[in-house]
């Protein structure tokens, strides 16, 4: 069976631009019965930005509740913890040894940060350690380790895959043909989640919503949209940061009574208490079960173990394989 694997990056409180843009199309890739699913938390890729001990692991957890409560079963994907995988860092190693030092060199995260220190007159590796110059062979080990066969990824992701793959020709033409060569899955259909600004949303620019804040908190980020000075008299556009928020929620037919209504004129003060109705609804349910994980941490500690047993099976295959290929047993 075909194996899909994705990985999760527990460095910061999760909001709905992670949840329309990633976590919901992975989710439901999961229920794909021809794929034997992998999902887990990216915990040591975090520890290049995340220094500080109790926040690693609050980030984690919330991660973890996250995708839980947004629906996925624990019972049909192998949900773990990259820490609980030492195999992974075994291979790691490995696939540094057999890496050109130029293919890291066009690594995007790495390229950017040079550039910017050379606009800064610094030395071009001023601020860069090796987790963030190496980050794209530690995505190689975690995807080829588990023989993946289709990768979900953001746009952002995708020359790591590309990277990932380049590192599987090298290996199977040093050592023989042995790993698989992963294809990325990138829906057509997800496009760029708008923050409150009009800006893509992100927590560098602060315009997020957070997906399991309370009520109180919803409504007050919902209600910092940024709108134009219209009455509400006038006809609007839909081209507009408030719209595209609603639509991420609505139904199809809430989204066509809203065009109408913006055709006809409407105040932004009730589109912004409508979004709030239609996102509630929709986030109220998965905040419950989210609020029950976080207060239960144990909880999801034991899945993640489980789901981590199983992982390793694979694991220590591959790996086993790949140990007779270099001559180590």
């Amino acid at each position: 069976m075909k194996r899909i694997l994705t990985g999760i990056k527990p460095t910061g409180t999760p909001h709905i631009g992670n949840y329309f843009g990633a976590i919901k199309q992975a989710i439901e890739l999961s229920k794909n019965e021809d794929y034997e699913a992998l999902y887990f938390i990216a915990d040591y890729h975090a520890l290049n930005t995340v220094k500080n001990p109790e926040l690693f692991k609050k980030y984690t957890h919330e991660i973890a509740a996250t995708w839980l409560a947004c629906g996925l079963d624990p019972g049909k994907v192998m949900f773990y913890k990259q820490s609980d995988i030492p195999e992974v860092f075994e291979l790691n190693w490995i696939l540094n040894n057999i890496t050109p030092k130029g293919v890291l060199n066009r690594a995007h995260a790495y390229k950017a940060c040079v550039e910017d220190n050379k606009n800064k007159n610094l030395d071009p590796d001023s601020g860069v350690n090796m987790g963030l110059y190496c980050y794209p062979v530690l995505m190689a080990a975690d995807i080829l380790l588990m023989q993946s066969n289709l990768v979900p990824v953001g746009l952002d992701q995708k020359q790591h895959l590309e990277i990932t793959k380049e590192i599987a020709r090298y290996f199977n033409n040093t050592f023989g043909n042995f790993f698989v060569s992963p294809e990325e899955y990138i829906p057509e259909s997800v496009g760029t989640i708008i923050g409150l600004d009009g800006r893509k949303m992100s927590k560098s620019y602060g315009n997020t919503i957070t997906l399991f804040g309370d009520e109180k908190m919803l409504r007050s980020q919902i209600n910092k949209i940024v709108t134009n000075s219209q009455t509400p008299e006038e006809p609007k556009d839909t081209d507009c940061a408030i719209f595209k928020i609603f639509s991420l929620f609505a139904n199809s037919k809430q989204i066509e009574e809203m065009k109408e209504k913006f055709s006809k004129g409407i105040g932004w003060g009730e589109v912004k208490k409508q979004t709030f109705e239609v996102a509630n609804s929709l986030l109220a349910p998965m905040r419950e079960v989210y609020n029950y994980y976080i207060s239960h941490p144990e909880e999801i500690d034991k899945i993640l173990e489980n789901g981590a047993k199983k992982a390793r099976q694979i694991a220590a295959q591959t790996i086993g394989e790949v140990r007779k290929l270099i001559g180590k047993e």
